[in-house]
């Protein structure tokens, strides 16, 4: 079976059609290339052709390159140049599209080229559409048009790079290429990134009449036409010098130099632009190969692609049942602020939901809140009247626990305290079918001990989302002592409908995320007990890759629920030095009323729009200020080694099963060190011997929570990685 064929109809015009079989994506591989090659060839022979039309035969254009086969490259290739070759070989094809058919000695007519793209159109799927003369896109929902390459560690390879900075000029094209943005079918055309917006029954049709019509003038792009100049100027030019002066210090602030993905991007449009067309294709080749030649890419492209991917289709879904838990009408006890993400959630995925509070006004303020994120999307053009209308008509208000009676699943969502979440959940066992599933959302409490608070422990289960739930996308599934496989797989066909990403892990308190992202809390904590400046903190964690530093994290999450968790922790498993020196922080703050972003008072001082205004000078006044300040370094390998420990204690404890769930999480959990594909892929990326000496080095300077532990160890000993021996 091909993933390419065409017909030719009677009025001389090809129509190309991709369709994958077995693929609910169109997705690009070395094979296809070979396909769509050949048939371009065959084309170019029919001296009668008047145009051809590049399509798709499924509800979407194209998903782009199957990031299997970079990896596959990443892996097996010898050297750069195997890499450079594939990559200059799907230049030659898209360049064969560029030109219609001819080259530059003989006179033959070229052969105009439309892309019709029928739905979604990522990455080289897109540079097939940019390589066309024309460019029609159907004016439909799922239509997104974009090069999202940065977004996994890479840039736009296939000439996206070239022909979107020629086209649109560096500025414009930023959003594009540098930001990885999606644009719909009108916006696309707004930004120029494509020519023609059209009605999907029109689409073909449309793209038979500008072939009719097209002239030499249309079918001859401005870069292969005599005196192109760059829009906005080249970099010799003073226009272009400036902005690519810009350019350059924007990329290293934002990246903090550790994604060279949109370095070399850079590079390879500043190089290009100093030379012509073809010379600037290869010059963008020679810089995709380096990017691809990078160890981090190859874990950004494994965890954030491959694992992710894997994760989301079933890779660690119980096998027991393959049929799919249909699940058609949820509970949601607690409307807080968690509670109402959950509700919103599952009730835009196409859920009811019974949304209960003890106290009507609550609950029905967390319709309220729904009805405030739906409106934004509506401003923003992301939904329509009606679909807000449908989502809101999809929740239930109520007071009451009887209203349970004929959901599914019930999700506890109420207060982080032991107590509570027992008697709630006494509540819902009462009122709820046999085969109703209970899960928690608790962050923390151990899953096996709420179990005991119902009669079925088989049927209990976490489910841990984060904040804020509707932009999060991991979901953790925690398995109590007595969970069943059938629950653990009901929970995660929820967690699949909702389209979350799941990992499932065991019971322990904290589970996997809390449990890493809570020690790099604690060391900020312990940072400011030993008088480094928090400038130095929070600029070491950024510079690290972290999204947000230790201390406005604490902020963002609240002093006292910080001093909440620290006290249900002390009285599960008791106390020691270590945890009474972070309660003495977390005290000075909260006695000084500084509890966080809530109340425009943390770590960090707020301004009256809760924007972040400079450190709290208070905190000169109670921690003493070290005169001589640590390496930057060392605060990061601090910050860093934390959680990549506690992480691999999780692994070790089998509270986190598989690495690739461990990475994946991480990243999506708490931002956990993305350049460098998570804790496990940093931990790869310097070497099991580099790690093991700064744990002994670190755990005489600062204790035994940096202590190595047995596996690190052994791989050290061995020199192996994680992804080796794991």
């Amino acid at each position: 079976m091909s993933d390419f064929s065409y017909e030719i109809g009677s009025d001389n015009i090809a129509v190309i059609k991709w369709d994958v079989p077995n693929k609910k994506f169109n997705v690009l591989t070395i094979e296809g290339i070979d396909e769509i090659e050949k048939i371009l060839d065959e084309l170019f022979e029919n001296n009668g052709l008047k145009g051809v039309i590049i399509t798709s035969n499924k509800d979407n254009f194209s998903a782009g390159m199957d990031l299997n086969v970079l990896a596959h490259l990443q892996d097996q290739s010898k050297n750069k140049e195997e890499i450079f070759q594939f990559v200059m070989r799907a230049h030659k094809f898209l360049r064969k599209i560029e030109l219609g058919g001819t080259d530059y000695n003989n006179k033959k007519k070229a052969i105009p080229f439309v892309w019709a793209c029928n739905g979604l159109s990522a990455g080289i799927a897109t540079e097939i559409g940019l390589a066309c003369h024309h460019r029609i896109a159907a004016d439909i929902k799922n239509t997104k048009i974009g090069l999202p390459e940065i977004l996994v560690g890479l840039f736009p390879g296939a000439g996206g790079a070239t022909r979107v900075s020629r086209m649109l000029g560096l500025m414009a094209s930023a959003p594009i290429l540098m930001e990885g943005r999606m644009f719909s079918a009108k916006k696309a055309k707004t930004i120029g990134l494509i020519n023609e917006v059209s009605s999907p029954l029109d689409l073909i049709e449309d793209a038979k009449k500008w072939i009719l019509n097209a002239t030499k003038e249309d079918i001859t792009k401005p870069w292969d036409k005599k005196g192109f100049k760059m829009p906005g100027g080249a970099p010799y030019h003073p226009n272009g010098f400036m902005t690519f002066v810009g350019a350059s210090a924007m990329i290293s602030s934002k990246t903090k130099n550790l994604y060279p993905a949109a370095k070399y991007l850079l590079s390879a449009i500043y190089e290009g632009a100093l030379t012509n067309f073809d010379n600037a294709l290869r010059i963008e080749a020679r810089w995709f190969t380096k990017i691809l030649s990078e160890k981090s890419t190859k874990n950004m492209i494994r965890t954030l692609f491959i694992n992710k991917t894997a994760l989301e289709k079933g890779l660690k879904r119980p096998s027991l049942d393959s049929k799919k838990t249909i699940l058609k009408k949820i509970g949601v006890v607690g409307a807080g602020m968690m509670g109402t993400g959950i509700a919103y959630t599952a009730a835009l995925n196409g859920m009811n939901v019974t949304l209960i509070d003890k106290d009507i006004e609550v609950a029905k303020k967390g319709i309220n809140d729904i009805d405030q994120i739906l409106l934004l999307g509506l401003r923003r053009g992301k939904i329509t009247e009606e679909q807000k209308k449908e989502v809101l008509d999809r929740i239930t208000p109520s007071n009451s626990y009887e209203d349970l009676k004929a959901v599914n699943l019930v999700i506890e969502a109420v207060f982080e305290d032991i107590e509570i979440k027992e008697k709630v959940l006494n509540q819902i066992q009462n009122n709820i079918g046999q085969d109703t599933i209970i899960a928690s959302n608790t962050s923390t409490l151990p899953i096996s001990e709420l179990a005991k608070s119902v009669n079925n422990q088989e049927k209990f289960i976490g489910i841990h989302f984060f904040s804020p739930v509707h932009k999060m996308n991991l979901v953790e599934i925690i398995k109590g002592n007595n969970t069943s496989q059938k629950s653990i797989a009901k929970a995660f066909d929820f967690v699949r409908v909702i389209k979350k990403t799941p990992i499932i892990v065991n019971d322990a308190r904290g589970f996997y995320a809390n449990r890493c992202i809570i020690p790099y809390i604690n060391e900020g904590l312990l940072m400011v007990k030993e008088g480094i400046l928090p400038q130095l903190i929070e600029n070491a964690a950024l510079q690290l890759g972290m999204p947000l530093g230790p201390l406005q994290l604490i902020d963002e999450v609240s002093i006292d629920l910080a001093m909440n968790i620290s006290e249900q922790t002390r009285k599960a498993i008791g106390t020691n030095k270590l945890m009474d020196e972070i309660a003495s922080v977390l005290s000075i703050m909260y006695n000084a009323k500084r509890f966080g972003k809530k109340t425009n008072s943390g770590f960090y001082n707020y301004d009256e729009k809760g924007k972040r205004n400079g450190f709290w000078e208070g905190i000169g006044n109670n921690f003493e200020i070290l005169s001589v300040q640590p390496d930057i370094d060392i605060i990061k390998d601090r910050l860093a080694l934390i959680q990549c420990l506690e992480a691999t204690r999780a692994l070790e404890s089998k509270v986190l099963l598989d690495i690739r769930e461990g990475d994946v999480g991480a990243i999506l959990g708490w931002g956990c060190i993305p350049w460098a594909g998570g804790p496990f892929g940093w931990m790869d990326l310097k070497g099991a011997s580099w790690v093991y000496k700064k744990c002994d080095e670190f755990s005489v300077k600062f204790g035994d929570r940096f202590s190595a532990g047995s596996l690190i160890k052994k791989l050290a000993s061995e020199n192996l990685s994680f992804y080796e021996y794991c």
